[in-house]
């Protein structure tokens, strides 16, 4: 279905620069009945993103096995490129394609370091937090200006923290004044490192950012964190995990404080797990249509955010159970309201939203006051959209309140986010006639996922066995 677009009352996270070119919208599909589906889905956008950048500082080769290709990853693959490293695309082996772990959402890459990295180059953020964030520190290591932007969206996105921590540490950085993208770094292929003090209570990328480069500076690094608060705890440690990984030492003498050891970072190769993120819209579908949903694929142990799921999704009503790698989720006879802290998982804010809305009592969410500076102001559209569908949101300080009213069909504006195309897709679940404008946006972390949403919702119980796609190598 394609519709024109409209602007959503009161609110436009665009700016005065809304893209006016027509968008692929998409009629969410309405559950007739309860599902009974396994989903398999590709890597993780925070790990493969992370084993990027490290593999491309490594003391030599390294193998990422299933990594997600998407729209981030292939900026941040292509900024690297330019960069200097080689980062080619080789056929997963026979016995993983055959057992189903790897290789079907694309090819692996094979990544080997430059001799040292070359600058003169502009880096395309898009709209990837991971990209901003997590390379000026490395363009700091590489010869010669490189110059960073985004799409207009990324214009808006604080970045402050980047450029006065790499000011900080002696880099030359010029912004023009700005506090956001576009600017320059003037690497000179070397950093001194050392100890200094930054406010990440926006984003955890910054902290992230600074510490998977730490090694490579000469002196290391120690990082303190000075703010009101520090989000998104879960991908700190994931960063710190995939460093020890690769052989480097990173401590934490006290919160708030990490103090990383110049030296090598390690060549490895590396299997990326699925996206529990993208994970969480269709084990929500379970609560919303009825059923169970199956994840193929979850991880023993992993620091991914979507790994909260397993707790958080009960507190609505749902059921979970574990079987090895399989996680399912079942929905309950309804959906109930629910007091929540999310502050170490921000970015399950619009699914958990989109449940919420559709409950049999209030919920409030808090901590996630920092998603007003992800993709867009998350939290204002979340008002605005299900309020637009004849909802009753109201934006705290750091959350939303939501008080379930009967929702009608109507457009769900995404405002190029991911998370919120996710989120309409659910509320379309329940409601007739729900048209999720630029489903394309999800081609940011999921390219897949309006194909997985039919065969998830349209499958015949018994078919819908696997709600994924082959693609090729």
């Amino acid at each position: 279905m394609l519709i024109s677009r409209y602007s959503a009352p009161d609110f436009n996270p665009y700016g005065d620069s809304a893209p006016v070119e027509p968008n692929r919208d998409w009629a969410a599909p309405r559950a007739r009945g309860p599902l009974a589906a396994t989903v398999s889905l590709p890597g993780s956008k925070s790990l493969t993103n992370r084993e990027l950048v490290l593999a491309a500082l490594a003391d030599g080769p390294s193998r990422l096995s299933a990594p997600l290709h998407s729209r981030d990853t292939t900026l941040m693959a292509d900024a690297l490129r330019s960069f200097g490293v080689t980062i080619d695309e080789v056929e997963a082996p026979a016995a993983s394609r055959a057992t189903g772990s790897a290789g079907r959402f694309g090819a692996d890459w094979l990544v080997t370091p430059a001799p040292e990295l070359l600058g003169s180059t502009t880096v395309d953020c898009g709209l990837a937090g991971t990209v901003m964030r997590f390379l000026p520190p490395v363009a700091a290591l590489a010869l010669g200006p490189v110059v960073f932007d985004g799409d207009e969206g990324a214009r808006r996105r604080p970045m402050a923290t980047t450029i006065s921590s790499l000011g900080a540490l002696g880099v030359d950085i010029s912004a023009d004044g700005r506090q956001n993208l576009p600017f320059t770094v003037y690497g000179t292929g070397s950093v001194a490192g050392g100890e200094i003090t930054i406010d990440a209570s926006s984003s955890s990328q910054f902290v992230s950012g600074l510490l998977l480069a730490a090694a490579r500076f000469e002196n290391g690094l120690t990082l303190r964190h000075e703010g009101e608060r520090l989000p998104s705890l879960p991908h700190i440690e994931m960063t710190i995990e995939t460093l020890a990984a690769r052989g480097v030492t990173v401590t934490s003498p006290e919160p708030g404080v990490w103090e990383v050891s110049p030296g090598p970072i390690r060549a490895l190769d590396v299997a990326i797990e699925p996206d529990l993120s993208n994970a969480a819209p269709f084990l929500a579908a379970a609560l919303v249509a009825g059923g169970s949903v199956t994840f193929a694929g979850w991880p023993a142990r992993t620091t991914q955010v979507g790994a909260h799921l397993a707790e958080l999704l009960p507190l609505f009503g749902a059921s979970v159970s574990r079987e090895g790698d399989r996680l399912t989720v079942t929905g309950g006879p309804s959906i109930h309201g629910v007091d929540l802290d999310l502050s170490a998982g921000g970015e399950l804010a619009p699914a958990i939203v989109a449940i919420a809305a559709l409950a049999d009592s209030p919920s409030t969410i808090t901590g996630i006051g920092h998603i007003r500076h992800h993709e867009t102001d998350r939290l204002a559209a979340l008002a605005a959209e299900i309020n637009g569908l004849g909802g009753a949101v109201t934006e705290l300080d750091d959350g939303l309140r939501i008080e379930p009213r009967p929702l009608s069909g109507g457009v769900w504006h995404t405002y190029d986010d991911h998370r919120m195309a996710h989120a309409g897709a659910i509320i379309g679940l329940a409601v007739d006639s729900v048209v999720v404008e630029n489903i394309a946006t999800t081609a940011k972390t999921l390219p897949e996922f309006a194909e997985l949403w039919e065969g998830l919702v349209h499958g015949e119980p018994g078919q819908r066995a696997v709600t994924s796609v082959e693609l090729p190598a």
